[in-house]
């Protein structure tokens, strides 16, 4: 389960990101984003500090989906809490910029 997921209106309303523009990025495989209650929502782990979607979402997503890892599954291994102490997710270090990590380490989990 996806949780503290962002709503297109919400994303648009805070970082200025038409929600037709999220769409275009969704689809373009620019974003990720999940259904829930008919509508996508966007993890915020891909947005930087500025509300724009980080750089290395693109290549994450390409990597991630050539090896079979669905969406909703990316989004659960970039949003669940890294070791055992402390509150940092393992998006928190895409947005660190160590996308060779995120990479190891998801390719590396369970399916």
């Amino acid at each position: 389960m996806v949780t503290s997921s962002l709503s297109a209106s919400w994303l648009g309303a805070r970082t200025g990101l038409d929600p037709g523009r999220l769409e275009t990025l969704r689809r373009r495989g620019d974003l990720l984003a999940v259904l829930r209650d008919g509508e996508y929502v966007y993890p915020p782990w891909q947005f930087g500090a500025d509300g724009q979607p980080l750089p290395t979402v693109p290549r994450l997503l390409a990597t991630t989906r050539a090896a079979g890892i669905g969406d909703e599954r990316l989004a659960e291994l970039l949003g669940a809490r890294a070791g055992l102490t402390g509150d940092r997710c393992l998006g928190d270090a895409l947005r660190d910029g160590n996308i060779e990590h995120v990479l190891s380490v998801v390719l590396a989990a369970p399916r």
